[in-house]
């Protein structure tokens, strides 16, 4: 299930975006979790099933019609099994009726995979 961050959840969604290569700098990484608390256009959601979060989502609204998403990151113990999918799925569902969603070149390739074997419309 997708539930938006909040900030007694920072050190998990920490933890998450600290496996993406380009959030491996403790400073870059402090940044961009500053960044979706303070800007109303960054949205971060986290995947939860029973107790455990096992994942983060993030996008950033561009423009008036666009959404794009930035961060895609699954515990690698946890990985292999549809989660982050499912995480574009849903996140693609809530912003489609007002932007198009579309990925940062670092997400773009997993974004493709998942459209291939899922009809997003």
């Amino acid at each position: 299930m997708l539930i938006r961050f909040k900030k007694n959840l920072e050190k998990i969604a920490m933890g998450l975006l600290s496996f993406m290569p380009e959030e491996k700098d403790v400073k870059k990484l402090q940044q961009t979790i500053k960044e979706y608390e303070a800007n109303p256009d960054w949205h971060l959601y986290l995947w939860k099933e029973e107790d455990d979060v096992l994942g983060a989502i993030g996008l950033r609204i561009e423009n008036e019609s666009n959404a794009i998403i930035q961060h895609v990151s699954v515990n690698p113990s946890h990985r292999n099994q549809g989660i982050g999918k499912r995480m574009v799925i849903e996140v693609d569902q809530l912003y489609r009726n007002k932007y198009t969603v579309s990925t940062t070149k670092e997400i773009q390739e997993f974004y493709q995979r998942c459209d291939e074997t899922n009809d997003f419309e």
